[in-house]
């Protein structure tokens, strides 16, 4: 067993099998449909929690875990002896982190001599889920708090996401635009593209898909150029223009992505269907994980 382990959010999005074989633990957040207050990690797949958006007129609301939920994970791994690294969602669009530290407090009182250090990833989705991994390579080698707690910093600080969206309308309606706000009013025929720093932030507005897409190519040979080859691509409902952008991403990077995966409802609802997405950091990061 590792001295240190790693958690996260169900926000990565990354294949759930790919983190368990890791040993990440992840705490849900939650998608609130009407009287129906469900955890993302009890949803099977997306398709039919998209299906229903489609035909919404009142989108869905998202929530954080409870304390409680972040200690129903950490009280175990505690008990174990084990230190805890937690990587999560961006706190400038949730206040995951906030409630994740919160936790942290808790268990410090209660086991003293066990540390919980909470990382505010500053990112999102598949940015989250190389950063966990990124912290699980460096526990697997026996590394202590500390130094896990590095390896993620160093992970945050070098991953960098691109997404492009059909449409604006979804966070619009969702309130959680940022500073793509500007780009309201007319702008909503546009397919923008953004990126999560700390918050939403717009890169660039474009005309078509076809464009979007062919910036998003543009985005993984930028990323390919900066080291970053450890790869991904994510999308919603969109699975064609993934693989497409997949078969591109292996022309550049000369590898397999680390994962290509479907986007959930948590961000899904505030993005809506249609996005890709594609980031990276350098695969040496993870190298103990051989992935």
């Amino acid at each position: 067993m590792s001295r240190v382990a790693v958690v996260t959010d169900t926000t990565h999005y990354a294949p759930r099998e790919l983190l368990a074989a890791h040993g990440i633990h992840q705490v849900s957040l939650y998608v609130n449909l009407g009287d129906r207050h469900e955890r993302e990690s009890d949803m099977p797949d997306f398709d039919a929690f998209y299906d229903e958006l489609r035909g919404m007129d009142q989108l869905p609301t998202t929530s954080q875990p409870s304390i409680g939920d972040f200690l129903e994970v950490y009280e175990p791994l505690a008990e174990a002896g084990q230190d805890i690294v937690s990587v999560h969602i961006a706190g400038g669009i949730s206040g995951t982190p906030e409630t994740a530290r919160q936790a942290a407090t808790e268990i410090a009182t209660k086991y003293p001599g066990r540390r919980v250090e909470v990382v505010d990833s500053r990112t999102a989705c598949g940015g989250i889920g190389l950063c966990a991994l990124a912290g699980a390579a460096a526990a697997s080698t026996g590394a202590d708090v500390d130094a896990v707690r590095a390896r993620v910093d160093e992970a945050t600080d070098a991953m960098k996401i691109w997404f492009a969206v059909d449409t604006l309308e979804f966070l619009k309606r969702g309130g959680r635009i940022g500073t793509a706000q500007a780009w309201l009013g007319g702008a909503l025929k546009i397919k923008p593209i953004l990126t999560i720093d700390r918050e939403i932030t717009p890169v660039e507005r474009v005309r078509t898909a076809g464009r979007a897409f062919e910036r998003m190519v543009d985005y993984l040979k930028a990323r390919k150029e900066d080291g970053a080859d450890g790869w991904v691509v994510q999308h919603i409902q969109a699975p064609e223009q993934a693989e497409k952008l997949v078969e591109r991403g292996r022309e550049i990077f000369g590898s397999e992505p680390v994962f290509v995966s479907e986007i959930g409802p948590v961000i899904g609802t505030h993005v809506g269907p249609g996005l890709i997405g594609a980031g990276g950091l350098p695969r040496a990061l993870m190298a103990e994980l051989g992935v």
